[in-house]
């Protein structure tokens, strides 16, 4: 990989730009490239097939009428992006009268920051999308549409099923924009770069999947242990513990360590919990009860002092906290301290899968349907319908919000939202 150039000056330089992108995209770019230190796009060969990472990409639109048109993409990487560049201003019409030397300014695509730029972006990424349906089958669906203004900002939406579907803002709507100084940090240019050198990488379901692996794998030695340990009064001698029982608690465990992690409880609260049972472990069942009865009320526990939430699915409704060994208890933490954002929810029922005997998981009903099985159900019948429906409601209220009815354009999204 070649050396990175410097974001500061590339940062200072750009801040300046504004007006038109055609004058400015193929530059910017080039140098946004230099320093992510990934390669610049290749010249434009005669034969458009080898055409996998330039400027200007050609692609065909078949209309209605039988007649072809020609589209072109202003930056194109093959199995990674479709980019649209667009350049805003951040001059106003009434900064541009006061201006006491009359110039003839470029207006760009809208002030930056008003209604007009926003429209302009969701155009710039309406074409994006019109561009990777008009790609040819073989070169397939990218994971990646940018849509760029100059000098400005940088979105980033992603369909990693590669089927043209479900391009949502990545890694998620409050932070898929970024703005020109975000390219100081290194974390900014690191994502920057894979989106042009491994896209799919930034899937965040193979990583939450190896998260999940790995969890399931350390709970499910833990559920085993727990099933072979007689812990109640009154069970008799060798009797193993109901795997129920066992597979309920540690949902419980699961959630709890989700919750921390998105902040639906104090961040870190259930493992330093779990930390502090450690010189004396035959208080986890009584501490960890007293938690979880707060989560299902929603008042105050004195352990966390601090009034909870009330999480009232009825997970918390038997708030049963097993008794556990110093092992055990260090299985839980090890567990707690994984990034329980990132895990996919099929951990409970590969959790299942994995803890329980066949016998156990069949009296429970205890198997679950792999992500990929469930996805090719419901996104043909589900999303994308309603995904199509919303992209109608969407333009509708665009147009009524246009002609000034924002009430209409409100109550139109309302409706859909209902």
């Amino acid at each position: 990989m070649s050396t990175a150039a410097d974001p500061s000056a590339f940062i200072a330089r750009w801040s300046k730009s504004g007006g038109s992108e055609r004058a400015n995209y193929t530059s910017f770019l080039s140098e946004l490239c230099d320093i992510l230190a990934v390669p610049r796009p290749e010249p434009t060969q005669v034969d458009i097939t080898q055409n996998a990472y330039v400027f200007e990409r050609d692609v065909f639109f078949q209309n209605t009428d039988g007649t072809t048109s020609t589209g072109r993409i202003d930056l194109y990487k093959r199995g990674c992006f479709i980019l649209e560049a667009k350049q805003g201003t951040e001059q106003t019409a009434d900064e541009l009268q006061l201006s006491s030397t009359p110039k003839k300014l470029k207006k760009g695509h809208g002030v930056r920051g008003t209604k007009g730029w926003d429209d302009a972006m969701t155009r710039a990424r309406g074409q994006a999308e019109q561009y990777a349906k008009a790609l040819p089958v073989d070169e397939g669906w990218p994971p990646f549409l940018i849509v760029v203004d100059v000098g400005h900002s940088i979105e980033l939406f992603a369909d990693f099923t590669k089927s043209g579907k479900v391009y949502l803002p990545f890694p998620d709507p409050k932070s898929y924009r970024l703005m020109l100084a975000d390219l100081a940090g290194d974390d900014i240019r690191d994502r920057l770069r894979t989106v042009w050198t491994d896209p799919v990488s930034l899937d965040p379901t193979r990583r939450s999947a190896k998260v999940t692996r790995e969890l399931a794998d350390r709970l499910a030695k833990l559920a085993k242990s727990l099933e072979q340990t007689t812990r109640t009064p009154g069970d008799s001698p060798g009797a193993k513990m109901d795997a129920g029982r066992v597979a309920q608690f540690l949902m419980r465990c699961l959630f709890t360590m989700f919750a921390e992690d998105v902040d639906l409880i104090p961040r870190e609260s259930f493992t330093e919990l779990l930390k502090s049972i450690r010189p004396d472990v035959k208080l986890f069942p009584d501490m960890v009860r007293d938690l979880w009865e707060s989560m299902d009320k929603g008042k105050f526990n004195a352990v966390l002092k601090k009034k909870l939430r009330r999480f009232n699915g009825g997970l918390f409704e038997d708030c049963e906290a097993l008794p556990l060994t110093l092992d055990q208890l260090d299985l839980l933490i090890e567990a707690s301290k994984a990034q329980w954002r990132d895990v996919e929810p099929a951990i409970f029922g590969t959790l299942l899968e994995r803890a329980l005997d066949p016998h156990e998981r069949h009296k429970l009903g205890a198997h679950y349907t792999p992500r990929a099985y469930v996805e090719r159900l419901v996104m043909p019948t589900i999303i994308e319908p309603l995904r199509e429906e919303w992209d109608a409601v969407r333009a509708a209220a665009i147009t009524q919000a246009n002609r000034g009815d924002t009430a209409a354009a409100v109550e139109t999204v309302r409706d859909f939202q209902r």
